[in-house]
């Protein structure tokens, strides 16, 4: 009788001590839940803010690039009327020389800023890097992003999974939440990192 006892009580040691470790376990899926979410959340943020300036970025250069058009075919046309109009008076050929070097003058400033300091300027030029980079940073936050959500489902599932196993002291379940708790952590790693391109992630 005492024997059967002390096995009944080593048992419920046991059940005990298997449930505060499936507790921690789901505390440690649950953190890893919330970094996860926060990462998706960036991502999508990052995604939606680069995309949006990106298109403010190209906008302004379609303006510009449009304006310094105009002044080219401008500054094309007194070349041109130069070139033809031999008899032009000293003081009109002056005019028209200085207006064309005048065009020259802007078509730089449209083109490359040159009078605004480093790091500021917002020629065509400064414009298209800019473009093509926020266009980059847009894409590779859409790259993380489907990692992140893969992850978050994931752990939520094993999250799930793991509390059942609680309450039906199911191993195969336990080890079913450890497999998706893996794979889902690893989906969050790489949402963070992009080290490589999972082939079951649309990305």
């Amino acid at each position: 009788m005492a024997w059967d006892e002390l096995s009944r009580q080593a048992m419920a040691e046991n059940d005990r001590d298997r449930e505060r470790w499936i507790g921690v376990y789901i505390g440690i899926l649950a953190v890893m839940l919330a970094i996860c979410a926060m990462g998706g959340g960036n991502a999508a943020k990052d995604a939606t803010l680069k995309n949006i300036e990106a298109s403010n970025t190209w906008a302004f250069f379609q303006a510009k690039n449009m304006r310094r058009h105009t002044l080219r075919l401008a500054k094309s046309d007194l070349e041109f009327l130069l070139m033809t109009e031999t008899g032009l008076p000293p003081t009109a050929r002056s005019a028209i020389e200085a207006k064309i070097a005048d065009y020259a003058h802007q078509d730089d400033i449209l083109t490359k800023d040159p009078e605004k300091p480093e790091g500021q300027r917002e020629g065509l030029d400064q414009l298209w890097e800019k473009g093509k980079r926020l266009e980059a940073e847009r894409d590779v936050a859409m790259r993380k992003d489907p990692y992140f959500d893969y992850g978050q489902a994931l752990l939520q599932i094993a999250i799930v999974l793991a509390s059942i196993s609680l309450i039906t002291q199911g191993t195969a379940l336990l080890a079913a939440s450890a497999l998706l708790g893996t794979f889902g952590s690893v989906c969050m790693a790489n949402g963070y990192m992009l080290i490589a391109d999972l082939p079951f992630v649309g990305g």
